[in-house]
């Protein structure tokens, strides 16, 4: 059985890029002999469940609370350590090295052994030299590939897969709208302008009995909920605390929306499409585009334009026929995220 290491930033977080690689772990375990390094811990367990048959490393523990002592672990200290896992590896015979992160490790590995990147972020203004250095990128989303053929001539788009297909769907005769997502320094996920465009759809007096929920944590959470104090929305919108058991969250609203700036791949549409649940979101880059086929299962609005989102937003919530349609299109489209569908194509690169 050949040997497959799989790095990534914190498992003991709820990362993105975490959750993608744990995921993929307990996949790919049952086809090679397979180990995960972690460049922190900063939590006592994984925070998503890791096969226990997957031997786990740990570079480092965070143990302070305090900002700069995590930006400073996170940020300089992490080029230090990648020197570690450098080591670590040129110790070991892996076939493969799957990464997330670890800017350094390619140029220490042996010979042998085929360095795979994921990369979900957007494109790095510099570091072409150390792309150079990779076997294969892959990447999420084919509205990246244009920008990212400068820096690698072996290019594979996998986008991330869903852990299952639920045989249940959403009521779509409920007046609830969901997004999710982490309420971080910056807003990426847009969660402030979201307020604002809900505030334009309340204007129609007909509309003013749906609700908005918005599910997550972080740093921002108290502002957005002072935020909707300020604006008078508090009957109509609740910000709830992240739980694992987000199922019923999804099952439990008509429509999901996004108002990201920008996105890895966006994950959470494809999980709420396997729900039959219809999708809005802003045409950013990158993924929404990959999972929503416009005005088929749901709507992709012109970046900024909150007047236009909340003018489509609005028809979605006045027509149930039209969700039932796009409902129905999206369950079938979250298919091409399956897990099955996608793990082939990651035997394929790794044969």
């Amino acid at each position: 059985m050949k040997k497959l290491l799989i790095l990534a930033k914190d498992i003991s977080s709820n990362g993105g890029g975490e959750r993608v690689g744990v995921n993929l772990a307990n996949e790919l375990c049952k086809y090679y002999d397979l180990e995960f390094v972690s460049f922190f811990k900063e939590n006592e367990k994984p925070h998503f469940n890791l096969n226990e048959n997957i031997k786990t490393h740990y570079i480092s523990k965070l143990k302070s609370r305090n900002f700069l002592y995590k930006f400073f672990m996170k940020s300089i200290y992490r080029y230090i350590l990648s020197l570690k896992i450098c080591f670590f590896i040129r110790r070991q015979n892996f076939d493969f090295i799957l990464a997330n992160d670890g800017f350094f490790v390619p140029f220490f590995k042996n010979k042998h052994t085929r360095y795979i990147r994921l990369w979900h972020l957007q494109a790095p203004k510099r570091k072409k030299k150390i792309f150079a250095k990779l076997d294969t990128l892959v990447i999420l989303s084919k509205k990246e590939l244009s920008t990212w053929q400068s820096y690698h001539k072996d290019i594979r788009i996998i986008p991330n897969f869903l852990s299952q297909i639920p045989e249940q769907n959403a009521n779509l005769k409920q007046k609830k709208i969901l997004s999710i997502g982490r309420m971080d320094r910056g807003d990426q996920k847009g969660f402030f302008r979201l307020l604002e465009l809900f505030k334009l759809v309340l204007a129609d007096e007909n509309l003013r009995k749906w609700k908005l929920c918005i599910v997550g944590d972080g740093i921002l959470k108290e502002s957005l909920k002072a935020r909707v104090k300020e604006l008078g929305l508090c009957q109509n919108i609740e910000i709830k605390d992240f739980t694992k058991n987000i199922e019923n969250e999804y099952l439990n609203a008509s429509i999901y929306v996004m108002t990201s700036y920008f996105e890895g791949f966006g994950m959470v549409l494809a999980e709420a499409s396997s729900y039959a649940l219809p999708c809005i979101a802003f045409d950013v880059n990158a993924g929404p585009s990959d999972i929503i086929d416009d005005d088929k299962t749901g709507f992709l609005i012109e970046d900024k334009n909150l007047k236009a989102y909340a003018k489509k937003l609005s028809y979605l919530m006045k027509d149930e026929n039209l969700r039932a349609n796009f409902a129905k299109n999206a369950k079938q489209k979250a298919k091409e995220f399956s897990k099955e569908k996608i793990i082939k194509e990651w035997l394929e690169l790794l044969s």
